[in-house]
């Protein structure tokens, strides 16, 4: 370094090489430039941008200093409480089904009504009020088969889903006579016709079936998966269902009738 060079700005100019001519293009002529030359023009500059340098410095410096002091007195934000779930709102009330399609509820009897009958199947047991103020000879009919245990044994020959299931043929209990399932009896019609308005072909109706005459009505019985009006007047309606109301459902032909009682 020369001995003329002191200031920051000297260091900087000792350290600048020398151009020659031939190696600087665009110039006009040669320009030899030495240590003490560069150090005369550029020290007020470069002293200006130290100074720059060193206040930018401290700058920063401060302001790093700042935050780390706010964030060690800063305290952590409170941890949000957890949201309460809502109280779940009371049920409104609704309207009850209406009309004579509607199941009665388990149990319940209509006025009038006479003796109960339980039929216990493969599929579970339902049971059937009986209507002898409508249909005395049917009632009374059905209610000497049961006690004779003829159903005991016989298995359901027709089931259409939505509208029948029927039983009550003796030929039900050989397999080998199913194609005449659906044609036997007792023996032993009813021999009157007791069509009566006041019970209808709802679900859950119990009627007698018969080769063409009401009057002829044996030992076969149906109960009613669903409305069907235009059977009214035409079959003798004897019954209704007061529980096991999703038995007739479960029904399938060949399903048996383990026993058939008159509840006390």
């Amino acid at each position: 370094m020369s001995a003329g060079l002191s200031s920051p700005a000297a260091a900087i100019a000792e350290s600048l090489p020398f151009v020659p001519e031939s190696e600087s293009p665009g110039w006009g002529g040669a320009v030899k430039r030495n240590a003490p030359d560069v150090e005369a023009g550029l020290s007020p500059a470069l002293d200006v941008l130290m100074q720059t340098y060193v206040r930018a410095a401290a700058t920063t410096a401060l302001l790093v200093a700042a935050s780390v002091l706010a964030l060690a007195q800063a305290k952590p934000p409170a941890k949000p409480a957890a949201p309460k779930p809502a109280a779940p709102k009371a049920a409104t009330g609704t309207k009850a089904a209406t009309g004579t399609n509607t199941a009665t509820p388990a149990g319940t009897r209509t006025p009038g009504a006479g003796p109960v009958i339980v039929v216990e199947t493969t599929k579970g047991t339902f049971e059937f009020e009986t209507y002898p103020n409508e249909a005395p000879r049917t009632v009374e009919h059905v209610l000497n088969l049961v006690k004779k245990n003829f159903y005991n044994g016989l298995r359901f020959h027709r089931v259409e889903p939505g509208f029948v299931i029927q039983v009550g043929d003796p030929n039900t209990r050989d397999f080998t006579k199913k194609d005449l399932w659906g044609t036997g009896g007792s023996g032993t019609p009813v021999g009157v016709a007791e069509l009566s308005r006041k019970h209808l072909h709802v679900k859950g109706a119990v009627a007698m079936a018969h080769p063409g005459s009401a009057a002829k009505a044996d030992a076969q019985f149906y109960v009613m998966l669903g409305a069907r009006p235009s059977l009214d007047g035409k079959y003798v309606v004897f019954g209704k269902l007061i529980s096991g109301f999703d038995v007739p459902d479960k029904i399938r032909v060949g399903d048996v009738i383990r026993k058939m009682s008159v509840k006390p």
